[in-house]
């Protein structure tokens, strides 16, 4: 059998398909070494730099470094919310090699971590890369060594100190100045929603931002500006090194001084006690508030680290509500603290405040009967000895005279219904009633009665003693005190007084009063009765002890609902029963320079009991702390005169004599009002309880 053969018809045919093939692949392989060699050459000539740098990064990376915040202090320096030093324990998830194993190791160290599990996962795992997140904060030093020791078993887990936040007052200004807390996901939305791209620094798990209060108006000053760490890293991105030389320091946040004062502070919340209620203090002449607390109050320091969910619950179920700012955001009824401002309204209405009424106990008006506190009366009353005494009567019969509309222009003129400038937002603005006002209620709630947005004479009655639905804040009240204080100028409140030591306008850069000197008189003199006639109704709460130095001031209760025909509020056992207490002043009364305001809700008896006592100890503190003011308490006195005395020398140191009207004739001795309440009638009216 032959074997197979291949037959070419052309001898040159098998010698041009190799030549062919050869060519091809021959050309196909100088191509790609010409591309190869060009790229090389493009890496290593054109582009060298550009790869170095490259490399270089890849070797050195920059690590965000949060910038210390700026600290806050109060009129005299005293540091009111700063940094203080804390260990703590991060973890790094890149660096890991399982992070549910390394977190079993980390809580044989630290067995709290242990119970935060489930959230240290979630922060960890919404971090950047190769970014510490802290697993647990503010470490003794006996926990601190112990992560140190066994650090080396623990890949991915560092141990390190920081600053935290710290209030070393704690729950004294935590309403005002708010607290800090971890960044949330709202946040990064509210700043992407106002068009502008979130900082790289809010994305670092160990970053607080301001929550509430002054920490929070305030925060881009207070937050400064990020550093950056240089550091050199290995092929697995673990830091081996550090380049301090290109390193950039993080920029403190800015001091901000705000105008309030420590001390009295302090003592405000302490004479709160256990009661609930806002006070706020300023000063007559420039409008600085020395004091704004509201109570009770909590820690803010419990928030710094994250509060636990069980403290959060318990502060924010408690009926008191702790978390609410009671001096700003609560609004409540003035009762009689608004007195002074019909007062004024019937002086600007022509009302002559030598016209007397003659107080029964009450005053009927169409079919109903708006009681006075004072069950039997007080008999004939003037403007000034109303005021003093507190009758509800006076006011009942004159308030038609003014009107709504003329009460509510006074009492706006006067600082209510008005938001302030004091660098916290969401304030309460409450409610002032009027014509206007009762229009658009109806119109708002769709009312279906044609009648429903009139206003009707018998409902100025309760607006006339701060009652219905007039509502008010402990701010607005300091503010109407401070005006009737100074007389000339509205001044306007102001609780920044510098940030990054530039200083914020003065409260006392405002418009003159629309009120005549001799108005304002009228009213100021039966203020300084109220608390300096032994008849007034705040006399014995009153009495400061400092020398020749006293008050001029206004009790207040205010109904907290409508009691048909039980009892009081004040002498309910159950608290969210009771009325609210109130007390305005100023001091001193010859020469005003502060005043202050004082609420206390639902309060165990009223304006003369639980809040002119407080208000009173609050206003010591305030004086003894001016030096002018205890000067004046520690000059000696005039020396005995040696001859015969001139009438002005006699005269020296008296009591200005108020000239009135003679009482009636056996005017009943004052007692405990007995409860009282109105016959009929929707709204609730205010019947002012013995003070």
């Amino acid at each position: 059998m032959s074997e197979p053969s291949i037959i070419f018809n052309d001898v040159n045919e098998r010698q041009g398909s190799f030549l062919r093939r050869t060519l091809v692949m021959g050309g196909f392989t100088a191509l790609g070494v010409a591309a190869l060699t060009a790229r090389l050459g493009q890496l290593q000539v054109v582009q060298a730099q550009e790869y170095t740098t490259l490399a270089s990064n890849n070797q050195f990376n920059y690590r965000l470094v949060p910038p210390p915040r700026g600290i806050i202090k109060d009129r005299n320096g005293t540091i009111i919310a700063g940094n203080r030093p804390s260990f703590r324990v991060l973890v790094v998830r890149d660096e890991t090699k399982d992070l549910d194993q390394t977190l079993d190791l980390l809580g044989q160290l630290l067995p709290d971590t242990l119970e935060r599990r489930r959230s240290i996962i979630r922060d960890v795992n919404a971090a950047p890369r190769f970014s510490p997140v802290p697993v647990k904060s503010d470490l003794n030093w006996e926990e601190f060594a112990r992560v140190n020791l066994y650090a080396n078993e623990l890949p991915g887990v560092m141990a390190d100190m920081h600053e935290a936040r710290y209030y070393p007052f704690g729950g004294s200004f935590a309403h005002v100045i708010g607290y800090v807390a971890k960044v949330s996901d709202r946040d990064i939305k509210s700043i992407r929603d106002a068009g502008e791209e979130p900082p790289a620094i809010l994305y670092n798990p160990g970053f607080r931002i301001g929550r509430q209060g002054v920490e929070k108006a305030l925060d881009k000053e207070l937050r400064g500006e990020a550093g950056g760490n240089r550091v050199e890293v290995d092929a697995r991105g673990r830091v081996v090194g550090e380049d301090v030389e290109n390193s950039r320091p993080a920029i403190h946040g800015k001091e901000v001084v705000l105008t309030l004062d420590a001390d009295v502070q302090n003592r405000a919340l302490e004479v709160f006690g256990e009661e609930s209620g806002g006070c706020v203090v300023m000063d007559v002449r420039n409008g600085d508030i020395l004091c704004m607390v509201s109570a009770p109050s909590f820690d803010p320091n419990l928030f710094v680290s994250g509060v636990p969910s069980n403290v959060y619950n318990a502060l924010r179920d408690y009926e008191r509500k702790p978390l609410l700012d009671k001096a700003i955001y609560g609004s409540f009824p003035p009762g009689s603290t608004f007195k002074m401002t019909t007062a004024l309204a019937l002086l600007d209405a022509g009302v002559d405040p030598s016209e007397r009424v003659n107080c029964t106990g009450g005053y009927r008006y169409g079919n109903r009967t708006f009681r006075c506190w004072k069950r039997g009366g007080h008999g004939a009353m003037d403007m000034h000895n109303a005021i003093k005494n507190s009758c509800d009567t006076y006011f009942y019969h004159l308030c038609n005279r003014a009107g709504v509309d003329r009460i509510a222009r006074v009492a706006e003129d006067l600082g209510f219904h008005q938001v302030y400038e004091i660098g916290i937002a969401g304030q309460s603005r409450g409610t002032m009633p009027s014509t206007r006002w009762k229009a658009d209620y109806a119109r708002r709630t769709k009312a279906k009665h044609p009648d429903a947005g009139k206003w009707y004479p018998g409902e100025t009655l309760s607006v006339a003693i701060g009652q219905g639905a007039i509502e008010t804040t402990a701010l607005q009240l300091a503010v109407m005190t401070s005006r009737l204080a100074h007389g000339r100028k509205a001044i306007t409140p102001r609780l920044i007084k510098s940030v990054g030591g530039v200083e914020r306008p003065s409260g006392a850069a405002a418009g003159d009063m629309p009120f005549s000197e001799e108005h304002l008189n009228i009213v100021r003199a039966g203020m300084q009765a109220v608390a300096n006639d032994v008849t007034g109704t705040a006399y014995r709460a009153s009495q400061l002890g400092l020398g020749d130095i006293q008050m001029a001031g206004k009790t207040g209760t205010a109904q907290s609902r409508d009691y048909g025909s039980g009892s009081r509020g004040p002498r309910d056992a159950v608290w969210t029963r009771r009325d609210h207490a109130l007390f305005v002043a100023f001091a001193p009364h010859d020469a005003p320079r502060y005043a202050i305001a004082l609420i206390i809700q639902h309060a165990p008896a009223g304006g003369s009991a639980d809040a002119a006592p407080r208000a009173r100890e609050i206003m010591k503190t305030v004086l003894l702390k001016d030096p002018d003011m205890r000067a004046r308490i520690e000059r000696p006195l005039p020396p005995e005169p040696t001859g015969p005395l001139t009438e002005d020398e006699a005269n020296f140191g008296a009591a200005p004599v108020v000239e009135e009207a003679p009482a009636p004739a056996a005017t009943p001795a004052p007692r405990r009002a007995e409860p009282l309440t109105a016959t009929t009638g929707p709204r609730p009216y205010m019947a002012e309880p013995p003070q």
